[in-house]
């Protein structure tokens, strides 16, 4: 799996939605076998609205496109040429760890396992089985898709992490297509299409027959768009004597950043239940004008429950599902992790809310540098997080995620060693007006690298930039289940 783009504008083709006729605009032709009175249409995943035929069909069709391509245009040309003989070899042949790039391993085949999520989820299967769908989907294409060993590597980030990214793209496309007036308009349906295109394929291919919409059960929500510019860089790198790289040139003033951050599910907002996979995940995505996609970060909650149940503190804890791929230029990082967790607010005063993150975890992921081969290396990687946002009120809210990962050479066939890698993502946000904001953020990478056949390696990249943010919500997201909320916002305002 090379390249995805030309497959994935083929399923943006935008679904040619059109609202249902009224019973006076229907026409039909007088017969025993149809009837003028309109027949309901069934719930999301009830009936018809829900096939197991559909998903597999999709995928595999998928899969074929996606071959058909890179066999005429990806080099080299020969590890798409499957044919009979190569699949029963792959079925036959012992799983490997492959070495192709960083983005693909690790962008691209998670995307590729979100496409076969997303074909699941919008034929009105569930996340689990859809994640059934997403790893068998992913095994057929290590064994008949490609004609080079199946890879242990790929089948983890494509079979497990596709659905730890494509379960919040396809909620984020089913609250787009979510309106109270029950039709979706065409602004909207294309929009969810773009975010989930397997989504939208499924809705234009079959007509109505997926076009009710999943019930997200009304979470609160919390969006940031931010855009902006590096007003400052620092860019430190300690190698060996013999081989130290040049800091690269993109790494000056003046480089564009947009960044995009959705929580969904926040704790607290009374009669919400976490009763079913990713009801609350978070997802950010932050592109620069120097790489294009800088980082690519979900967590969602696998099984939890509700802790805390007073007037000041109300969260969530449990299991969680999380894909990490962070890559500030020099060095990168990404992994697909299980981590046990929590999630809370806490009303520090009348005006004055902190929200939590913490979490643990373990996954299998690589890390490496971008300035020499072989570029990253695999291996069991533990992970934790901590993070918070201080909000005051409708004014302004201080942010502050820390991570770290242990890449270690359990699980994988390179030289002995291990990365240790940390990013601070520190940001101070101020409401202008209405939802409009600027945004003071502070991002702080550093990897340092332990191979018995390598140099000792450091390296460091501290951004600060500023930049315009558009909000989703005038408190910055939080929630209040205190009595009398409204009465309370209009004294403080007042």
């Amino acid at each position: 799996m090379r390249r995805l783009l030309p497959t994935v504008a083929l399923l943006c083709v935008p679904p040619l939605w059109a609202d249902e006729p009224t019973p006076t605009e229907q026409k039909v032709a007088p017969s025993a076998f149809n009837t003028a009175e309109p027949q309901p249409k069934r719930p999301w995943g009830e009936g018809d609205g829900k096939s197991y035929w559909v998903p597999a069909v999709g995928i595999l069709g998928f899969d074929f496109l996606l071959n058909q391509f890179d066999r005429r245009y990806v080099e080299p040309q020969e590890d798409f040429r499957s044919t009979w003989d190569s699949f029963e070899h792959n079925l036959q042949a012992s799983w490997v760890y492959d070495n192709d790039t960083f983005e693909i391993n690790q962008f691209g085949h998670p995307y590729q396992g979100s496409m076969y999520h997303g074909f699941a989820r919008s034929a009105g299967l569930g996340y689990w089985t859809s994640m059934g769908y997403t790893f068998l989907g992913s095994a057929a294409w290590e064994v008949a898709g490609e004609t080079t060993p199946p890879s242990i590597n790929d089948q983890i980030t494509t079979g497990i992490g596709g659905t730890f990214l494509g379960e919040p793209l396809f909620r984020m496309a089913s609250l787009l297509l979510e309106t109270k007036e029950g039709r979706t308009s065409f602004r909207r349906a294309l929009s969810a299409a773009l975010v989930s295109p397997a989504n939208g394929f499924n809705r234009a291919a079959y007509g109505d027959r997926f076009d009710r919409v999943w019930k997200s059960h009304d979470p609160a929500v919390h969006t940031r768009a931010n855009f902006g510019t590096n007003v400052r860089t620092d860019v430190r790198i300690t190698e060996g004597p013999s081989d130290t790289p040049a800091i690269p040139p993109s790494y000056r003033e003046g480089q564009g950043v947009v960044d995009f951050t959705m929580v969904y599910g926040l704790p607290g907002k009374p009669g919400y239940r976490y009763d079913r996979p990713f009801d609350y995940f978070h997802f950010q995505l932050t592109a620069s004008s120097a790489n294009v996609l800088e980082n690519l970060i979900t967590r969602g909650l696998l099984v939890g429950a509700p802790v805390g149940d007073g007037e000041t503190y109300r969260g969530v804890w449990g299991l969680y599902g999380s894909y990490d791929y962070i890559a500030p230029q020099i060095f990168r990082v990404s992994n697909t992790a299980l981590n046990v967790g929590q999630t809370g607010q806490w009303w520090v005063s009348k005006t004055v809310a902190l929200q939590n993150e913490a979490m643990i975890g373990v996954g299998y992921g690589s890390g490496g540098t971008s300035r020499r081969r072989p570029d990253y290396r695999y291996g069991v990687t533990p992970q934790a997080l901590l993070g918070a946002r201080l909000i005051f009120a409708d004014v302004a809210a201080f942010e502050v995620t820390g991570r770290e990962y242990l890449v270690t050479d359990t699980g994988t066939d390179t030289i002995a060693g291990s990365e240790n890698l940390e990013r601070l993502d520190a940001s101070l946000t101020v409401r202008v007006y209405d939802l409009h904001g600027i945004t003071l953020r502070y991002v702080l990478s550093e990897r340092t690298a332990r191979y018995d056949e390598l140099a000792d390696v450091e390296q460091r990249v501290a951004v600060v930039s500023l930049g315009y943010t558009y909000l989703g919500h005038k408190w910055f997201g939080a929630v209040d289940w205190r009595p009398n909320p409204e009465e309370r916002t209009k004294e403080i305002l007042e």
